[in-house]
């Protein structure tokens, strides 16, 4: 598979980045092209910097080497499309305009998201929720219906999962936790305070923590001990965190669910079979 999604990574850090980091990042999304081509003693002179701050430009990246970030790059060019990015909606907006737009909304969101995916991260998460004894997920407002997709999809094969948007009652699960548990936190933003406190109570129990927010840094995600990433987009009014994102959210959940899955088929395939024949029979009665 081409890797690719680095120059959308690029424009969504570039506001949180050090001066010289920033100089560089800018010169890339300039020229892209230009830029597969170099060494990085060439990137540095080019945009005034230094190789050592292209090196950490590349680990702000969450990118072992610059020769990665070109070929990263070099797929991002191949791949270029005529997409004019995320569109709202207007007064008296027609049914069909608005079917189209929200239809091509959502597969941006969600493919840039796959772009943006770190496998070893996703990996790591794969392993530690398949070992958990307990999964505890919290959001708060939207992000709390994706807890409730996750926990509806761990639960069908046999994981015991909660879902809980009550900062109390969560506290109260996490109390008597263990390092054979994972604490779950969901937030957009990466900035939702209570998910922020939750997370830390749980590292100071010695719960594993695993977060998901929009890509970059954030207080949620700096947090944990596995962070995985959703696109960020600039929201417009009508397409706020509940629409475009929430897909992408609904996206990695899935990626985890089907993973996590797949690591243990056989076991997944008799639980499904046995969620589907006990729902069967809920209907007869």
């Amino acid at each position: 598979m081409q890797v690719k999604g680095t120059l959308k990574m690029i424009s969504n850090l570039i506001d949180e980045l050090p001066s010289s980091e920033r100089k560089i990042a800018e010169y890339i999304l300039e020229h892209p092209g230009k830029v597969i081509k170099f060494t990085t003693a060439e990137l540095a002179e080019k945009s005034n910097t230094s190789a050592a701050a292209v090196i950490r430009l590349c680990k702000s990246l969450g990118i072992k080497r610059f020769t990665e970030l070109k070929v990263r790059l070099a797929g991002d060019l191949a791949n270029k499309d005529d997409s004019t990015g995320y569109r709202d909606i207007s007064a008296n907006e027609s049914l069909y305009s608005i079917i189209e737009k929200s239809r091509t909304n959502s597969i941006q969101s969600i493919n840039e998201t796959a772009e943006l995916i770190q496998e070893e991260m996703v990996q790591k998460a794969i392993h530690v929720l398949e070992k958990a004894k307990n999964i505890h997920l919290f959001g708060i407002g939207a992000s709390h219906i994706i807890s409730l997709d996750a926990q509806q999809k761990f639960l069908r094969i046999k994981k015991n999962a909660t879902a809980f948007s009550d900062l109390h009652l969560v506290a109260t699960l996490i109390a008597n936790s263990s390092e054979d548990d994972v604490v779950f936190g969901i937030s957009y933003s990466g900035e939702t305070e209570e998910v922020a406190k939750v997370l830390k109570l749980a590292k100071e129990k010695g719960a594993k923590t695993i977060s998901l927010t929009k890509y970059g840094g954030s207080k949620v995600a700096n947090i944990t001990d596995i962070s995985l990433h959703t696109s960020f987009t600039r929201e417009a009014p009508f397409r706020s965190g509940a629409t475009s994102s929430r897909l992408a959210q609904l996206f990695m959940i899935d990626v985890l669910f089907l993973g996590l899955s797949a690591s243990r088929y056989e076991d997944t395939v008799t639980y499904i079979d046995r969620t589907r024949e006990s729902i069967h029979t809920l209907k007869k009665l």
